[in-house]
């Protein structure tokens, strides 16, 4: 059933007019009307939009640039900012416009049909451009027609029938995205194909990247910064096209003040010495502020801090203290700069520090950060919050940002190929840091952009209107506007939205689940980075014994069989669009897990059947690739230039195979993990507040979480009925719960559960650990953290119970197995 999020994103303030506007109709359409004193990105959109109307209907438009506020004729389309356009003051003068719920807000607009005009009046600069790119939405143009090739329907003609409509200011103040590990996908794209001419990532490349997060609702931008590609900075025009657009210029938690330490352009050690504040920080200033001298003119968000190179450690001392001091010295310094150059005080430019690896060791020790600096808590790269903002933070009047990753290049392993980050688990983890008052800043790490599409609408949507979602239905929002997306025209249309949203669903619901359990870049089974042992090719943890290897492969080759129906039932136009954003991820996944699989088994047989079948499954990984790139003229040839294979990473060899049964590939036994045949199906619970069902995240794709995690005061216990043996009489049970391997909310919080069983004696389960170690690594790499435990059963009792208790609220129970014995 379609949950209607997409509705209450489109209309969030809509009154029961009938005004109605004809866009284009009969080979004729309006005119798109914007004073010359308007903001230059707002007569951008406005372009955009006239192009946008010849996509649907192949009629030309025009933009009307006024030199006047002398009123036009009717029948046009009369875009402006509040403040900036004579036509929009003129007409909020005659109080033709009622602007009080706009007016002084941060990027709100309305769109209203006044005097035979349809009118978008704008907050703001970014306030117009989003409602003119929100009417191109309504008439059918995709934010992803360009970079996903989504096709435009053709109307014949098209209308504005929504009446008054009030576009709020956004939930997130600032939302972007970082362009990051771009070595194997957007910079060969961008060099060998899009931009040839420069040989890079360029002006051209980051013209487009600005259009997308406009059309997608964003404001800010990271730009790719690896060595590979040519810092920002030294292709001029590149900051120029953002600023043409609108989009403010922010960048990652190694690079201060818009300074880029990774591009050897920037920083070469042998011209310029150590990247070290304690020995060069003469070179270090000179070096930001001349940046921001060259910048000064942009908006921009501004990095505070300092760590190494690239995304290495601070240098200099060791210890987290020593550090802090130095610390709270370059942000002061950094701050001087930034008032020198920008004339205004520090506390009023928008400013960030991200307390990122070692940076969050020195921040505990005592960093004293001015109180306008934005915190921005960052995952631990795998999607799971490593910390918010407890109480004395939330204060904080710089609030606080979140920076998420969808895509990473590290330790334990890479995931940069394909998203596969559950919706259930993105939603709760942000939900847990914007109650925590995050609600400044968010950036997400998009690796390449492509074929991250999905999650990358659903990640902005969220930001722009996080009210819109819930517990209930975030986990149906990608199917539902999957649905509405590749809808073809039929004569029942409600129907086959219906049956399509179903069929997405299902995929997406067994994509995701099936990741959950094991990444596709992870079916190697390697840990970069780590010892000679644990870096190798290792057989999966998945049994052809038990059937738990041909479930997994069963489940994917029944979904890669749902979608390929979907493809062939929609338009051909239409096929390329959807593989890339869905199909080449799907049939990927499955093909990797066969390489894995039938390796392991020919492993496990020396059976040259299965050789054949690992070897044609890499073979298949290939032609999927090659679809990808060859489609479409080759439009998007080089996004993959190969399965990413990292710096270290081994998942995109081929293993070993042989013709004799061999152990030579087994899995570490401490990497085996327990369960036992007995489960409690937990979609049987009966559960109410503080407890609650989550759709869309666990082994089983539902999973029991006991309480909300900033509600410290909550406490609670659910009874759990265990099946009763009706032949023979136990005296213990052993258990195996696993939980959603979470960070502890604050750093005086932990990750704590109370079980006990008939009312006996409680045992304590917590999730303790560190990060890097052996037990963190297991766990991001596997989602779960297990805790086997044998307890005693009350003999008198016919019926036993299993009791969980809240410790620590919002703990996540995915699975719980047990076996008795007498």
């Amino acid at each position: 059933m379609v949950t209607g999020v997409l509705m209450a994103l489109m209309a969030l303030t809509v009154t029961a007019q009938s005004n109605r506007f004809c866009i284009a109709k009969d080979g004729k359409a309006a005119t798109i009307v914007v004073d010359k004193n308007d903001w230059k990105s707002v007569l951008r959109a406005a372009k955009d939009l006239t192009d946008d109307v010849r996509k649907v209907t192949g009629t030309a438009s025009e933009v009307k640039t006024l030199t006047s506020n002398i009123f036009p004729l009717t029948s046009d389309i009369i875009a402006g900012t509040i403040g900036k356009s004579r036509l929009i003051d003129r007409l909020i003068k005659q109080k033709k416009i009622d602007v009080r719920q706009v007016k002084g807000q941060w990027e709100s607009y309305l769109i209203d049909v006044v005097d035979g005009n349809l009118v978008i009046a704008g907050s703001d600069k970014r306030g117009t451009i989003y409602g003119i790119y929100d009417l191109s939405q309504r008439i059918g143009v995709s934010p992803w027609y360009w970079w996903a090739d989504v096709p435009v329907r053709h109307l014949d003609e098209v209308w504005y029938s929504d009446g008054r409509f009030v576009q709020p200011s956004p939930s997130v103040k600032y939302r972007g995205i970082f362009i990051n590990d771009e070595d194997w996908g957007l910079k060969p794209w961008a060099a060998k194909n899009f931009e040839k001419e420069l040989g890079d990532i360029g002006p051209k490349t980051y013209d487009k990247v600005c259009e997308l997060l406009l059309r997608l609702k964003a404001n800010m931008l990271a730009p790719a910064m690896h060595s590979c590609t040519g810092a920002f900075y030294s292709h001029p025009e590149s900051q120029r096209v953002a600023d043409e657009r609108g989009i403010m210029i922010t960048t990652s938690h190694c690079e201060p003040l818009l300074f880029n330490n990774a591009a050897k352009s920037e920083w070469d050690k042998a011209r310029d010495g150590e990247w070290n504040y304690e020995t060069n920080s003469a070179t270090i200033l000179k070096k930001l502020d001349d940046r921001i001298r060259e910048t000064a003119q942009y908006d921009n968000i501004y990095t505070t801090g300092l760590r190494g190179l690239h995304d290495e450690a601070m240098k200099g001392s060791t210890d987290p203290k020593d550090r802090a001091r130095t610390l709270e010295k370059v942000i002061a310094k950094q701050r001087n700069i930034l008032e020198k150059y920008k004339k205004q005080k520090a506390n009023r430019l928008p400013q960030i520090f991200v307390p990122y690896k070692e940076a969050l060791d020195i921040y505990d020790a005592g960093l004293r950060l001015p109180d306008d600096i934005t915190l921005v808590w960052p995952d631990d790269n795998y999607g799971y919050m490593k910390r918010v903002s407890n109480l004395q933070e939330q204060k904080r009047g710089g609030h606080s940002g979140v920076y998420y990753h969808l895509s990473y290049l590290g330790t334990p392993h890479d995931n940069l190929w394909i998203a596969t980050t559950a919706p259930m688990l993105m939603y709760e983890e942000l939900l847990k840091a914007y109650n925590a008052g995050a609600d400044r800043y968010w950036l997400l790490n998009v690796g390449d952009i492509k074929p991250m599409e999905i999650e990358i609408q659903h990640f902005f949507d969220m930001a722009f209107n996080f009210g819109a979602f819930s517990y209930e239905n975030v986990n149906r929002y990608q199917a539902e506007w999957l649905a509405r997306t590749f809808l073809t025209r039929r004569e029942n249309m409600t129907s086959r939205l219906t049956e399509l949203t179903a069929q997405f669903q299902f995929i997406l619901d067994n994509y995701y689940r099936l990741a959950w359990d094991r990444k596709p870049e992870f079916m190697g089974y390697e840990m970069e980075w780590d010892s000679e042992e644990n870096n190798r090719l290792h057989d999966t943890d998945f049994s052809f014994e038990t059937g738990t290897a041909q479930k997994r492969l069963l489940d994917y080759e029944i979904i890669c069989e749902a979608y390929d129906m979907i493809e062939r039932n929609i338009d051909p136009e239409q096929r390329p669009a959807l593989f890339e954003m869905l199909g080449y991820a799907v049939h990927s996944a499955h093909q990797i897990n066969r390489k894995f699989l039938y390796a392991q088994r020919n492993h496990e047989t020396g059976s040259a059947i299965y050789a054949v079948m690992a070897f044609n499954a890499d073979e298949k990984i290939e032609q999927l690739r090659k679809r990808y790139n060859e489609q479409l003229d080759g439009n998007w040839n080089y996004m993959i230039s190969e399965v990413p294979p990292g710096y270290t990473a081994k998942y995109h060899q081929m293993p070993q195979l042989g013709v004799q049964p061999t152990d030579a590939w087994r899995l570490p036994d401490d990497q085996i993990h327990p369960e036992f045949r007995n489960k409690i199906d937990l979609t049987t619970l009966t559960v109410k507040e503080p407890f609650r069902l989550l759709e869309g995240i666990g082994t089983d794709w539902i999973a029991l979480q006991m309480g909300q995690p900033l509600d410290f005061s909550t406490t609670g216990r659910i009874d759990i009925p265990l099946p009763s043996s009706t032949t023979h009489h136990p005296s213990s049970i052993t258990l195996c719960i696993s939980v959603v391997p979470m960070w502890p909310v604050a750093y005086d919080r932990s990750n704590r559960i109370k079980v006990s069983v008939d009312g006996g004696e409680a045992v304590i389960c917590e999730n303790k650990f560190k990060e890097w170690s052996p037990e963190w690594k297991l766990q991001v790499l596997e989602n779960r953290k297990e805790f086997v435990m044998k307890l005693p059963l009350d003999q008198s009792r016919r019926d036993h119970v299993l009791t969980l208790s809240i410790v620590d609220p919002g703990q996540i129970i995915q699975k719980i197995t047990y076996e008795e014995s007498e």
